[in-house]
C-alpha cells in the first residue's frame, strides 16, 4: 500500500508542489491523456489517467522508468496483463502499488503496438485515387494488419446513409466502420496492392496467439472499443494466411533500404499512424526529411501518407484550422499537405476542415 491515500483533491495541490521536471511532465501527460484522449471514449482509462496524474507516489514511481515506458498506454496494458481488475482507480490503486514490480516487468518486456485494422477505412480514400499497382510500406507495422486495406469490407456512414464497400474478391470476414462527412470520400475502387512490407522495432507474428492477445490488451476498455477486439482477431487471421514481411529495426535506419526493395513497376506508398509521437522532435524532423528525399534517392515517385496527432510536426500544425476538432483524431497528410482529420482508431474521416 502507498503512504498517501488517493484523493482527487490532490490534483491541483500536487501539480503545484512537485519538485522535478519529469514528475510535472508525467502528471501533465496522464491528466491530458484522461481529459483529452480517453474522455468520451474510455471512461475507465479517463478515470485511471486523471487519478494517476493526481497521485504523487505513482508519478514518482513512473519517473524512475525509461521515458518510453512511462506512457499511459503501456502502463495500463501492463497492469491489465498482470491481472488488474477493470474498476475505478480509487478501488485499484492499492492493487497497482502492490503489483508494481510485475507491472514494470511487463512494461519493460512489451511495447505499445496499437495495430488497429480499422484505420484502413481512413487509408482507403487516398489509396483508391492512386492509379495502377501499389507497393505498401508501413513504418511501425507491428503485425502488419494495416497492410491489408484491400482485404477488408467497410461500412461508411455518410450524410445520406450507410454505404458498404467490399473488396473485388467479395465481402470480407473483417468489416470496418467509419463515418464520413462527405460522400465524395467513399472509395470508388480498391487499390491494387502487389507488395507489402513493414518496419518495426519489435515485429509481431500474426499467427502468434500470445502476441495477438497482447494486442487485444492494448485496446482500451469501453463500449466504443469493444468491437475493435473482434476486428483485430479477424484481421490477424487474414494476415496469418499470407503474412507480410516485417523488417526488424529502426525506421530511421531502414526506411531507404526497405523502400528500395519495392517493385519498380508499382507506386510506392509509405504510410504510418501514431508512430512519430514515439520519436523526439529531432527524430521526427529527420524522418520527414528522409521521406521527402525518397523520390530523388530512389529515382521514382513515392506517396507519403501520414496519420499523426497535432504537435508532431510544426509545419503541419500551421496548416490545421484553429477551429478543427483534433481530439481523438489524426491529421492525415499526403506528401506533407493536410487533407483530412482521421479518427485515431479509424472511426471518422473528415475533409471539411481542409476544403477550399
Amino acid at each position: 500500500m502507498l503512504d498517501q491515500p488517493y484523493d482527487t483533491r490532490l490534483t491541483r495541490s500536487y501539480r503545484e508542489r512537485v519538485s522535478t521536471h519529469d514528475e510535472r511532465r508525467i502528471a501533465a501527460t496522464y491528466d491530458e491523456f484522461g481529459r483529452r484522449w480517453a474522455r468520451g471514449t474510455s471512461p475507465l482509462y479517463e478515470d485511471w489517467a486523471i487519478g494517476i496524474g493526481a497521485d504523487p507516489e505513482i508519478v514518482t514511481r513512473l519517473a524512475a522508468l525509461p521515458r518510453a515506458k512511462q506512457q499511459p498506454n503501456i502502463i495500463f496494458a501492463a497492469a491489465r496483463w498482470a491481472g488488474c481488475p477493470l474498476q475505478p482507480y480509487a478501488d485499484v490503486r492499492d492493487w497497482i502499488a502492490e503489483h508494481w514490480p510485475d507491472i514494470v516487468a511487463i512494461a519493460m518486456d512489451r511495447t505499445v503496438q496499437t495495430n488497429e485494422p480499422n484505420r484502413c477505412a481512413t487509408l482507403l480514400p487516398p489509396l483508391s485515387r492512386i492509379e495502377g499497382p501499389i507497393a505498401l510500406l508501413e513504418v511501425g507495422a507491428a503485425a502488419g494488419l494495416c497492410l491489408f486495406p484491400d482485404r477488408y469490407s467497410v461500412d461508411y456512414a455518410t450524410p445520406s446513409g450507410v454505404r458498404r464497400v467490399d473488396p473485388p474478391t467479395g465481402a470480407s470476414a473483417v468489416v470496418l466502420a467509419c463515418t464520413l462527412d462527405d460522400e465524395a470520400s467513399i472509395p470508388a475502387r480498391y487499390p491494387e496492392v502487389v507488395w507489402r512490407r513493414g518496419i518495426d522495432l519489435d515485429p509481431i507474428a500474426a499467427d502468434d496467439p500470445d502476441a495477438i492477445e497482447w494486442l487485444t490488451t492494448l485496446v482500451w476498455p469501453g463500449p466504443d472499443h469493444d468491437a475493435r477486439v473482434g476486428r483485430l482477431r479477424a484481421a490477424a487471421a487474414i494476415a496469418a494466411v499470407d503474412p507480410p514481411r516485417i523488417v526488424r529495426g529502426d525506421l530511421l535506419d531502414l526506411l531507404a533500404e526497405v523502400a528500395a526493395s519495392a517493385p519498380s513497376d508499382a507506386t510506392l506508398v509509405v504510410f504510418h499512424s501514431a508512430v512519430l509521437l514515439y520519436l523526439d522532435a529531432a527524430q521526427r524532423r529527420r524522418f520527414a526529411d528522409l521521406v521527402a528525399e525518397l523520390p530523388a534517392t530512389l529515382g521514382r515517385p513515392v506517396v507519403w501518407i501520414s496519420n499523426e496527432t497535432t504537435g508532431t510536426l510544426p509545419e503541419i500544425d500551421a496548416l490545421v484550422p484553429r477551429d478543427a476538432a483534433t481530439d481523438h483524431r489524426f491529421v492525415q497528410t499526403i506528401d506533407g499537405a493536410p487533407v483530412a482529420m482521421a479518427g485515431q482508431h479509424g472511426a471518422v474521416y473528415e475533409t471539411t476542415p481542409f476544403r477550399d
